[in-house]
């Protein structure tokens, strides 16, 4: 789909350098498109020889000043450590606030920050209450970014998925649960969509648009139910028999709890609208289809 996310997007300004802390899914998504443009990126990752790394950063290494070398734009996509740090301030404050060219920093945090609304829209104006212990630290990080006094733009994503990681796996393998909690929705975003916004932002940043605070989020949010019946009708598969929330609760884990425990709908009007960008799936059933599309089925 890189291909399709170029129609969509400009290059960086020549000479750019993209550092991307952070090569999970997002990450070498992000980097795949960058080199396609032409724009030379490095991409950490956690342990040597894992895929796309460029470089390690970790706790253990310590980064050369080669790496730093001509960059012009930084990536965070590590969430914080258990007791709230963000890692890559925590090791690399003082190289940030010491390099001459950095023209834009992101920081990839969560729409968990807003917490609950019951169902209610949130967008960059609501006040922040996240609830969850893992959306209180990514705001702690978010602040501390901001405090940097660097040319830094927050954006939250609520949940991603793309090739790989959609409804579709679940589906085939027969894992698939279609929970009713009447009311509830959530938010998606496609991973083309957070590639395609990230170059978007960054080339607005330098043109003087430059809010701090952006919600990455698709058109339409929805339930699991819709989801997985458009992901079914799609693979001509049957769909599983709907359960029950105070039933399907009984056998989730904490973590998988939690997600269920927040109801809210993100606005990405600022992002879409007032800014102009163009997604690439506006919703859950363009992004299954493209899912699909790439889907390796044995």
């Amino acid at each position: 789909m890189i291909a399709e996310i170029v129609k969509h997007i400009d290059p960086l300004p020549t000479k750019s350098k993209l550092i991307i802390f952070g090569g999970g899914y997002s990450g070498q998504k992000i980097a795949r498109l960058v080199r396609h443009l032409g724009t030379k990126v490095l991409c950490s990752r956690r342990k040597p020889n894992s895929e796309g790394a460029d470089f390690i950063f970790n706790s253990d290494h310590e980064l050369s000043n080669e790496i730093f070398e001509g960059v012009t734009h930084i990536l965070s996509c590590i969430p914080p450590s258990i007791n709230g740090e963000d890692p890559v301030l925590l090791k690399l404050k003082t190289k940030l606030l010491n390099s001459k060219n950095l023209k834009w920093v992101g920081y990839l945090s969560t729409t968990g920050v807003y917490g609950d609304t019951k169902g209610g829209w949130v967008n960059e104006n609501t006040n922040p209450n996240p609830q969850q212990e893992r959306s209180i630290r990514r705001f702690s990080c978010e602040k501390k970014w901001l405090e940097t006094k660097l040319p830094v733009q927050i954006l939250r994503l609520p949940g991603i998925y793309g090739p790989g990681r959609s409804a579709f796996e679940s589906l085939l393998n027969g894992t698939a649960k279609m929970i009713d909690k009447p009311n509830q929705v959530f938010s998606r975003i496609h991973v083309d969509d957070i590639a395609g916004s990230v170059l978007f932002l960054i080339n607005l940043y330098s043109k003087g648009r430059n809010p701090s605070v952006i919600n990455v989020a698709d058109n339409l949010p929805t339930n699991n139910i819709e989801v997985i019946t458009c992901a079914a009708k799609i693979a001509n598969k049957s769909l599983p028999p709907i359960i029950p929330f105070e039933i399907a609760k009984k056998a989730m884990s904490p973590m998988a709890l939690s997600f269920w425990e927040e109801n809210r709908k993100v606005d990405n009007k600022l992002l879409c609208e007032k800014l102009g960008y163009s997604l690439i799936h506006p919703n859950f059933k363009s992004g299954l289809k493209d899912c699909f599309s790439k889907l390796k089925i044995n």
